[in-house]
């Protein structure tokens, strides 16, 4: 037997998850899937049986002893740093677009580093106001910000990740926020990347960027690794600039039954991220309405309003410890201190114009420091593979946003005016979280596996506002508010394995996630905040709970094909949405809504055909509200009931990739990604309108995008050593594309001139045109 062990992850009471029905159009779709896997079946069973392989997967965010993939009684999906390389992908967010089922990004800023991911319909953004529900990890620290659960993607060091893996669902072993899954990266050591490793690319819009690494060990146990990163572009939309470094310093040492290792990462960036831009105008008139091309027809590159400037910085000093106790038995420790900063500038539409002064100047300021510790003991005992463990993480919040009047420029650059700025809201916040948890894998037959899991999570969350009253200007200091928060979270799941044949796996778990200090602060449509800027009020929220259901199978058809399926349910209850008073000053406030649901299927095929390898993705998506309700969307009043579908997330997918080594040294290779349409934002009813009863369909059109990539190694080393040159072209045939929209009001002319009268738009995110990209890599 062979091994390729992966690192693993560091990976009022309520009833337990309710057994859940697939709906019908799953199960089929599942049974299709078996099906037509039958022909693929016969031929693998034709041929020799394969070596088996063993993946091991961790069960929780610190790692353990984790568990052999085929055991878990839920779908995975993990990947090597190789692939990575392989892949050329612009970035990690990239890659997952690009590669991984159920995996999509909307390039709601228009940034490459500033991606709104989303995995089954969850988000894991930047973008405060979203309504976040997977938890990431980098080496066991929990990067999601305390300060709206954010994921700032720039500053996780690309370079240094030695592996990531994809857990989905609602797993209460990765604690408060995994509603649809648990997104892990590990690092890289002296010890799995040795020598100096770099990477050095250009090309369009001035992009360019140098990665960097080099690692050593010896003999004594002791080994370092120290790795940065630099990253520089104009941007392909009009002022989008931005620019990136990172760096991350190991040192560890390994003697005996015991190793540990210490790492400081230190990040920045300045990145600009100018949103939406309206695509057309909406004229009714007597019941037909007409659609007439505005800026983003006009002119590609063109933004609404800028600017929209985000710096980001970070410093985190971790500490990652592993003892063999005994032959069956280890203990793990994590601890961490992390210290990041934000701070934005943002050019707005004036709330209420005033003669020349039509714009707002918003500047905010953030401060998050946090800090945490878990400790984890795993072992085997007879037919058992278990694991303990508790997390503590605390976090301090400090938040202050001011507003100044302004005025638009000849480009709809917002310049401060001369009065001077403004307090619009301070917050001082406190967040503590404690988590204790057991899973335990059961081999109750030879075949037969059940992996169960008990979590308790108990939340603290304080806030201390204060704000201004708009009609006097009075600074009002608010009463200190405390929340607490607590949840017990089950997990019961099987897998079985059929002799010479596929493991089929069934699971059902439930998970939440309590509000952050943003909603708590931002929860009174009394007096709605602007994102990501003032908070004005704090009303209690309830927590998320998340329940999810999932079947599917593993089937290694043979030693050069691989083929998973997997359909599941996630019903989320009391969810945290943010409901926008105006999409283009961005004000709102959070509210919990009674229900949603997220349900689907995954399909993944992987294979090896000579020269050839190849994979299939194809993921199906049906994410609704199912309650009645009404959302505040832009301008409008949007009424959904159960079965009205979230805007902004396509019902199919389909990801197709390939490579040729079609000579010593030599490779092509392409992929394809494919999306259907998908609803706007303020359109979820059909309408444009609070009042009227016309239905027009403002949805996105689906799209498809073609990227190439080559590559060539002058001499070919063992361990992919020396140097690789390569080159590829992103979205070959130049498709215009765009992957969200927005129903809202615009204030300026289809050439850009302001006007001040509103008139409705559709306002989108577009995809980046056609580039090319040339570098060069060197590993020895």
């Amino acid at each position: 037997m062979t091994t390729n062990e992966e690192t693993p992850l560091h990976s009022k009471k309520s009833r337990g998850p309710k057994p859940v029905a697939l709906p019908r159009p799953l199960a089929m779709a599942l049974c299709a899937c078996g099906l037509l896997s039958l022909p693929l079946a016969g031929q693998a069973q034709s041929a020799q049986t394969p070596t088996a392989t063993v993946e091991i997967i961790g069960t929780s965010p610190l790692p353990g002893q984790g568990v052999d993939r085929n055991l878990l009684p839920y779908s995975t999906q993990s990947v090597r740093r190789e692939r990575l390389d392989e892949s050329k992908a612009d970035n990690l967010i990239d890659f997952m677009n690009r590669n991984l089922p159920g995996v999509q990004v909307n390039d709601v800023q228009g940034s490459p580093f500033q991606g709104d991911l989303t995995y089954r319909g969850f988000r894991a953004s930047p973008l405060l106001g979203a309504a976040q529900g997977i938890s990431v990890y980098l080496d066991g620290v929990r990067v999601n910000e305390p300060f709206g659960d954010v994921v700032n993607w720039d500053l996780i060091p690309e370079f240094s990740i030695n592996s990531l893996t994809l857990v989905p669902g609602a797993n209460p072993a990765f604690g408060l926020n995994t509603l649809g899954g648990a997104l892990s990266f590990t690092t890289h050591s002296g010890l799995t990347a040795p020598g100096v490793r770099a990477e050095i690319s250009a090309g369009s819009f001035g992009r360019k960027r140098l990665d960097l690494s080099y690692g050593t060990s010896d003999d004594t146990g002791w080994h370092s690794y120290v790795a940065g990163g630099l990253f520089d572009e104009n941007g392909w939309r009009d002022h989008s600039d931005g620019r990136l470094g990172n760096v991350l310093a190991k040192v560890g040492h390994r003697a005996g039954d015991t190793e540990w290792d210490v790492a400081l990462q230190l990040g920045r960036s300045r990145l600009v991220g100018n949103g939406l831009v309206p695509a057309y105008t909406l004229d009714e008139d007597g019941g037909v309405v007409t659609r007439e091309p505005d800026l983003y027809a006009n002119r590609r590159e063109s933004v609404y309003t800028h600017p929209d400037r985000t710096t980001n910085r970070l410093a985190q000093l971790s500490l990652n410890m592993r003892h063999q106790i005994d032959a069956t038995t280890e203990l793990a420790a994590l601890a961490y201190v992390r210290n990041s900063r934000r701070d934005t500038v943002n050019g707005d539409e004036a709330e209420e114009p005033d003669g020349d002064e039509n714009a707002s100047f918003n500047t905010t300021h953030t401060r998050q420091k946090s800090a945490g510790v878990a400790l984890s003991l795993s072992g085997k005992t007879g037919a058992h593979q278990w694991q303990l463990g508790a997390t503590v993480d605390g976090s301090r919040t400090r938040f202050h946003e001011t507003e100044q009047e302004g005025f638009f420029d000849d480009s709809r650059g917002v310049l401060p005016g001369d009065e001077e700025a403004e307090l619009g809201a301070r917050v001082s916040g406190r967040s503590l979280a404690f988590g204790l948890y057991g899973t335990d894998t059961w081999r109750v037959a030879p075949r037969t596996h059940l992996t169960g899991t008990l979590r308790y999570n108990h939340a603290r969350v304080s806030n201390q506002l204060t704000s201004v009253d708009d009609d006097t200007g009075a600074v009002n200091e608010r009463p200190n508010e405390k929340f607490r928060y607590n949840s017990l979270n089950p997990a019961l799941g099987i897998a079985h394995q059929l002799e010479g044949g596929p493991t089929l796996f069934a699971n059902v778990a439930r998970n939440n996630r309590v509000p952050t200090v943003i909603e708590l602060g931002c929860a009174d449509p009394e007096e709605p905040c602007r994102l990501p800027a003032g908070l004005q009020a704090d009303p209690y929220l309830k927590q998320v709970v998340s329940r999810t259901a999932e079947v599917g199978m593993r089937w290694p058809l043979s030693r050069s094909l691989q083929f998973s399926a997997a359909a599941y349910r996630t019903i989320n209850r009391d969810d945290i949405l943010f409901r926008s008073v105006s999409a283009t000053s961005q004000q709102g406030y959070f509210e919990n809504f009674a229900r949603t649901r997220h349900q689907g299927i995954d399909l993944d095929l992987q294979g090896r055909l000579g020269a050839v390898s190849w994979t299939l993705g194809y993921s199906f998506l049906q994410a609704t509200y199912e309650a009645n309700g009404v959302l505040r969307q832009g301008e409008r009043n949007v009424t959904v009931v159960p079965g009205t579908r979230i805007a902004g997330l396509p019902k199919h997918s389909l990801k197709l990739g390939a490579d040729w080594r079609f000579a010593p040294g030599w490779s092509v290779g392409g992929d394809v990604q494919a999306l259907s349409r998908r609803g706007t934002a303020g359109n979820e009813d059909g309408r444009i309108e609070d009042d009227e009863d016309e239905i027009v369909d403002l949805g996105l059109p689906g799209h498809a995008v073609f990227n190439l990539r080559a590559s060539w190694r002058p001499q070919v080393l063992p361990q992919q050593q020396g140097w690789e040159f390569f080159a590829k072209v992103n979205n070959v045939f130049d498709r215009r594309y765009e992957s969200f929209g927005a129903l809202a009001e615009t204030v300026f002319t289809p050439t850009g001139s302001y006007s001040g009268d509103e008139r409705d738009a559709v306002f989108v995110a577009p995809g980046a045109p056609r580039s090319f990209f040339v570098g060069a890599r060197y590993r020895f």
